[in-house]
């Protein structure tokens, strides 16, 4: 997938980068590889189409092998997954139930309440990015908080938890703060890793804290309850963006050489009135969060007000009140949802297949055997899942992760008792773990494409090396938090248990 400098309204959901995605000077060793995993993937599909006798956990896992591979190729996750799973299915049951499963997925994917939600949290976004609702978040940040030790870093982070908590799009909250904030760290002196970085990291958050597509896309993997995950997932977010930017405050006192002091100062007049730039933004949090919570609006009944406030809300207060240009945006915004649904829902309908492969496989049963079989606490078991989704996550593209892996861990967190409201907020700060790390890190490669434009870097060298060393210490603070979390359960588990959200 190649990486352009113009910001998306919407995340390309399940478009995993492809192995074209690197520097120029590795161009040729990527299609080497890309050649090699076709050929590799090519060459599995054969073995078990004519392997004549062959044990059905060996054709799951085979499956779920060659899921993984097409997805290092760069092909959509929801085509590369629904293409392994037909093979494993006629494999197992034949051609007949790979027809039946073609014609019921569609409908029994898409045709879903809780997924309703969906289309109206993208077109929230995306009109609060069209109509420019957004853009002020950041410089009220920076009035408020530019005096701390790495300021504009602090503001940063804490203006990507705003546009989270906002448009929950992760891809458009990186676009939209790298453009804004690296070249004003970089003109203030700010080393490059910290300024990719907090922009990386701070993007990130789109998909934890509500309204998040992902944790929407979970609950209908997982089957559980879309507004109680949306909430269980604000307070572990909000503590990932504190924990953020107190270790941020922390390194530039150690090293005040990372982020100068740039010395501006606001009077209280002008940090007053940035508030009121945000007043829009802030009234969509509030009615989207307080209406769950308090069980006033369903997940999609607040989606859909949401979005309403958004569009009318970014016309009135945008840079233009003509009925053309909100006639011409919306009309635009209507269509980048479209995309962005036609997208989801196509990852949906895969995941259905595959499930239904694990499922007549037995893959999961091993599995659950295999897992019980170490004696170990659930304590130590989600500590070691820990370790192996950081590991999976430098191959595998975030929610290819979870859509891979949740239908086989479903009967394995069964039998050690996990919440599954509760594994989806681990589960999500993992995948956000997965968005940086190398060698995939999908945001990380975004930031530093965005910071190859002169007018972001301002001349100053920025490597893809920088990038991965600036979000490395923020994947250690997200590390803190998900051992925290796995401690203390109630942390995601609290706000969802006394609100009155469905």
């Amino acid at each position: 997938m190649a990486l352009h400098a113009e910001a998306p309204q919407h995340d390309p959901a399940g478009v995993a980068p492809g192995p074209g995605d690197g520097t120029g000077s590795n161009e040729k060793r990527w299609n080497t590889g890309y050649l090699v995993l076709v050929g590799a993937a090519a060459v599995l599909a054969l073995v078990v189409l004519f392997t004549p006798t062959m044990e059905d956990t060996t054709v799951g896992l085979l499956t779920i092998v060659l899921a993984i591979m097409l997805l290092a190729t760069g092909i959509h996750v929801g085509i590369a997954i629904m293409a392994a799973g037909a093979l494993g299915l006629w494999k197992l049951a034949g051609t007949s139930a790979v027809a039946v499963t073609l014609e019921d997925v569609p409908f029994a994917s898409a045709a879903s309440w809780s997924l309703s939600v969906i289309p109206l949290f993208i077109l929230m976004g995306i009109a609060m990015g069209k109509f420019a609702l957004t853009a002020k978040l950041f410089s009220a940040a920076e009035h408020w908080l530019g005096k701390l030790p790495g300021g504009l870093a602090v503001s940063t982070n804490y203006a990507g938890a705003g546009l989270a908590a906002s448009s929950g799009s992760t891809i458009a909250i990186t676009y939209t703060l790298g453009r804004t904030t690296i070249p004003e760290m970089i003109r203030a002196g700010y080393k490059p890793s910290l300024a990719t970085g907090v922009v990386a990291m701070s993007g990130s958050l789109g998909m934890l804290i509500p309204p998040s597509v992902v944790l929407v896309i979970y609950a209908g993997v997982a089957e559980t309850p879309v507004g109680p995950q949306l909430l269980a997932a604000l307070v572990p977010g909000l503590v990932t963006a504190f924990a953020y930017g107190l270790m941020i405050m922390i390194r530039c006192t150690i090293d005040p050489t990372l982020a100068p002091r740039t010395g501006r100062t606001y009077t209280w007049r002008a940090r007053w009135r940035s508030l009121v730039d945000v007043t829009p933004v802030t009234f969509i949090m509030v009615l989207l969060i307080g209406g769950m919570y308090s069980g006033l609006f369903t997940p999609t009944e607040a989606g859909a007000f949401g979005a309403i406030a958004a569009v009318l809300l970014g016309w009135l207060f945008g840079p233009d009140r003509s009925v053309r240009f909100l006639g011409r945006t919306l009309a635009a915004s209507l269509r980048e949802t479209a995309a962005g649904v036609a997208s989801i829902f196509l990852l949906l309908m895969g995941v259905h297949v595959l499930t239904r492969v694990v499922a007549l496989s037995g893959v999961a049963d091993v599995l659950t055997d295999r897992v019980t079989a170490l004696g170990l606490s659930r304590v130590a078991f989600l500590l070691l899942l820990i370790v192996v989704f950081l590991i999976l996550g430098m191959f595998m593209e975030g929610l290819a992760l979870i859509l891979l892996t949740v239908p086989i861990l479903m009967p394995v967190l069964a039998v050690y008792d996990v919440d599954l409201v509760w594994f989806g907020v681990f589960m999500i700060i993992l995948v956000e773990l997965a968005l940086v790390t190398p060698p995939i890190g999908l945001l990380s490669y975004i930031v530093h494409r965005i910071a190859q434009n002169p007018d972001v870097n301002l001349g100053t060298r920025i490597t893809l090396s920088d990038v991965f060393k600036g979000t490395a210490w923020f994947v250690a603070v997200s590390g803190g938090v998900l051992v925290l979390l796995v401690f203390w359960p109630d942390l995601a588990l609290w706000l969802p248990g006394t609100s009155s959200a469905e």
